[in-house]
């Protein structure tokens, strides 16, 4: 049987080929991250006379990726497999050794290994998967967890699982979109708002070491993306379309709702812990959108649509300790329509998370929808594309970010202060240049909340840097900035700064969510 799959539906038709000059600059990133392929369908790259190809019949189109307490890690393929990998560490990876581990998943999009088992998302359960016996075949399928709404229709996604630190295991669960005819007669209908759709379709739900299932916050769209960041908290991604103005990235708490409306669909159940909503505004600026609903909770980062890619997808923290690089404990986070990853940066402010996103690594051969750090800090990157417009000549497989020893000069931190922002750099930069103000520009924007698809950038306003001030040793600027505004994205574009070597910064765009303006020191 064929499962039809269309995990990116808000990916059909948004202009995949649009490439923006401060995401695309391949030749001068791989001086500092090189691509590594390991099985990469239609790719043109050459490789040794020896090298071990895929198994024929086997088309790795990644919807889950795990590393395993050895050298192998497993990937889950849209076909309901889970595959073994070995050799996936040596460079070229020649000799790769390919092992199927477990078959007869329903649409798996998401893989963990833990304690010694595979943990994978299905379609309407959360399933224990082990090999009792040895022989790297799985024999024991157990269900965890249970309990949400499957009406039949395609867009009913489920993603994860993603471990948090006290070890429950967190999912997020797409939403059904336009549904229709007997799809409606069998969901949760909302008495008071009017909404239907299955049950907690749009949440978040945690899952305790006891196996229960808990429904944590709502509001999500298509929620591709879920991990955890330094300290422990969640964390998910949601991409454009009715409801959502553009990409973001939310912080999963309790009673939490992010956006999507139809998500409220599920609060007259007793389990909810979203209650007494009583009208949703459509139409509205968003600060002014949350004025009008207090329970809409503001993205803790937005990603400026194409600017900072078109439909993002999963997240991985850096726990290299260095081994990856200058951006240890930062998030990266994958995006399939330009076949690229982003980096995040996060900062708390009076007790909430808001922060920066940068562009970091474009060029892959296809999608991303999957990253996983292996032991030796590298960044395994799960491709697929599904026939949807990305960018990269293949429509799917398995390539590695490694990094190359040398650092580029780089944005690394971006915090919000009382009078403006401190960037923090990966290299001394040069003090004349650096301390022009003429070197910066910024403005800020917000999105329309509507249920209508997307939104452009509104509300734009140009924005005076007054004075920059370069700390001694090179590596922190001080940008005074007039008229900063809470719940508003402020784009900085640093095109004049330069390293003390003359060379310019490898990206010079980021991008802060200012959801809180900090106190006066």
């Amino acid at each position: 049987m064929v499962v039809r799959v269309l995990w990116m539906t808000c990916m059909l038709v948004l202009g995949a080929s649009v490439v923006t000059p401060q995401t695309m600059n391949a030749a001068d990133e791989s001086d500092y991250y090189r691509i590594v392929s390991i099985e990469v369908a239609e790719a043109s790259d050459s490789r040794s006379a020896n090298w071990q190809p895929a198994p024929d019949g086997l088309v790795l189109e990644v919807s889950g990726l795990t590393v395993m307490d050895d050298s192998r890690i497993a990937v889950a393929i849209r076909k309901g497999e889970i595959w073994t990998m070995d050799g996936v560490y040596d460079d070229p990876p020649s000799n790769v050794k390919y092992e199927k581990f477990a078959s007869a998943l329903h649409e798996p999009l998401g893989l963990l290994w833990h304690n010694d088992s595979f943990y994978v998302t299905q379609r309407s359960e959360l399933t224990r998967i082990r090999d009792r016996d040895g022989d790297h075949v799985a024999d024991e399928y157990l269900t965890v967890a249970k309990g949400w709404g499957v009406t039949g229709h395609y867009h009913e996604y489920a993603y994860g699982p993603k471990l948090d630190h006290e070890g429950n295991l967190w999912i997020t669960l797409n939403i059904g979109l336009g549904l229709k005819g007997d799809q409606l007669a069998r969901t949760v209908k909302n008495k008071t708002l009017g909404y239907r759709q299955g049950l907690w379709r749009g949440w978040g739900m945690k899952v305790t070491a006891d196996g229960d299932l808990i429904p944590v916050c709502a509001g999500m769209r298509s929620p591709s993306g879920l991990g955890a960041n330094a300290d422990g908290q969640m964390f998910y991604t949601d991409q454009q379309g009715n409801w959502v103005g553009t990409n973001t990235l939310h912080h999963m708490r309790s009673g939490a709702f992010f956006h999507h409306a139809e998500s409220l669909a599920s609060i007259d159940h007793p389990e909810s812990p979203i209650t007494d909503v009583a009208s949703v505004p459509d139409g509205l600026p968003f600060p002014d959108a949350m004025k009008a609903f207090p329970q809409l909770v503001p993205p803790v980062v937005w990603f400026p649509y194409k600017k900072m890619g078109q439909s993002a997808t999963d997240i991985m923290l850096d726990e290299s300790g260095g081994k990856f690089g200058p951006f240890a404990g930062q998030l990266f986070v994958g995006e399939f329509t330009q076949a690229s990853i982003h980096r995040v940066f996060l900062e708390q402010v009076n007790g909430e998370y808001q922060g920066a996103c940068f562009p970091f690594r474009s060029g892959f051969a296809s999608a991303v929808l999957r990253m996983a750090q292996g032991h030796d800090g590298s960044m395994f990157v799960g491709l697929t594309n599904r026939g949807w417009s990305s960018l990269g000549a293949a429509s799917y497989g398995l390539q590695r970010l490694v990094w190359t020893g040398e650092t580029p000069l780089e944005i690394k931190e971006m915090r919000a202060k009382h009078d403006g922002f401190e960037l923090t750099f990966t290299k001394p930069v040069d003090v004349k240049t650096a301390a022009d103000p003429a070197s910066y520009t910024m403005s800020s924007y917000t999105y329309l909340y509507q249920s209508s698809y997307g939104s452009d950038e509104i509300q734009t306003q140009s924005l005076a840097i007054r004075e920059a001030r370069v700390s001694e040793d090179g590596l922190r600027v001080h940008l005074v900035v007039d008229g900063c505004r809470e719940k508003f994205v402020h784009e900085l574009n640093a095109i004049g700064v330069r390293g003390r070597g003359g060379d310019p910064l490898l990206h010079t765009h980021a991008y802060y969510t200012l959801n809180q303006i900090p106190a006066s020191e």
